[in-house]
């Protein structure tokens, strides 16, 4: 959309070089969930610029990697920390783990995805379900057994008919809306803890 809400949490996010504040959503989820530990081997669809991957490069510390795909250009100021990998493709064209240099699946997946959004309410929330649909698709690929997942979704009625049809598919399945979520925004994360793969 182009502009910047310079809320708390916009000047909290400049004032310790995070990359967007969006990572400050991922902190909450993850305190409230514990979606993942130190050794964790985490893939971030639609990284860009890279908030959520300084969160987890930090958290996952030297035993652990996040793998960041994006169709933007590989973002520089993140490229370089040692357990980082981050890929410029399309993650809906990726058919097997080696075209991203991995052999296993991941121990968590991450989509903080969003389309293009045109300000008419019922084409963005297509448009977001077209993107949750595709990462759900990609988890017998991505996820290894009793993985945990996080997703970003525009709230719709058609979303909830899909969430629900997905629900079974973990052992655990939360809804939470961030507090550092702005209040004009629609978005809601999915987090799916124990993949029945």
């Amino acid at each position: 959309m182009g502009f910047k809400v310079k809320d708390h949490y916009y000047k909290k996010a400049k004032e310790n070089s995070y990359l967007a504040r969006s990572i400050f959503k991922l902190e909450e989820i993850d305190k409230k969930y514990k979606i993942m530990k130190a050794h964790y081997k985490v893939i971030d669809f639609g990284y860009y610029p890279g908030s959520w991957v300084q969160y987890c490069a930090e958290k996952i510390n030297e035993h652990g990697r996040i793998v960041g795909v994006d169709i933007q250009p590989v973002n520089s100021q993140i490229d370089h920390l040692e357990n980082v990998k981050l890929f410029e493709m399309d993650a809906f064209n990726i058919q097997s783990l080696g075209e991203i240099g991995e052999e296993k699946p991941f121990d968590l997946v991450l989509s903080d995805m969003a389309p293009k959004t045109t300000g008419i309410k019922s084409v963005d929330q297509i448009g977001s379900l077209n993107l949750v649909e595709k990462i759900f698709d990609l988890l017998p690929l991505f996820l290894r057994p009793k993985g945990n997942l996080v997703v970003k979704v525009f709230e719709s009625n058609d979303c909830q008919i899909f969430l629900k049809s997905q629900r079974n598919r973990f052992e655990e399945w939360n809804y939470l809306r961030p507090k550092s979520t702005r209040s004009v925004s629609k978005e809601f994360f999915v987090i799916g803890k124990g993949f029945k793969a």
